[in-house]
């Protein structure tokens, strides 16, 4: 199995800032709890200071449709 190792430090890039938030959770996530969760552990850091938000979550999340599914509100891992 693989195994990625993160480091908690703004310097993911936000789609490996969004897996690791729905890995260390082991469960779907609404997009709002994903940027959340992003902006309080300082996962990802944009390059304008401003917290992540909802829709940039959302929008990530359509450009990678072979890792993330969209089902009841929720986002899950499709690995």
């Amino acid at each position: 199995m693989l195994r990625q190792v993160w480091t908690k430090n703004g310097n993911m890039k936000i789609e490996e800032a969004i897996l690791y938030c729905l890995a260390s959770r082991n469960r779907g996530m609404r997009t709002e709890e994903i940027a959340d969760m992003i902006n309080k552990e300082r996962l990802h850091l944009r390059k304008d200071g401003q917290p992540v938000t909802s829709k940039q979550v959302y929008a990530v999340i359509g450009r990678y449709p072979d890792m993330f599914i969209k089902a009841e509100g929720r986002i899950l891992l499709m690995i």
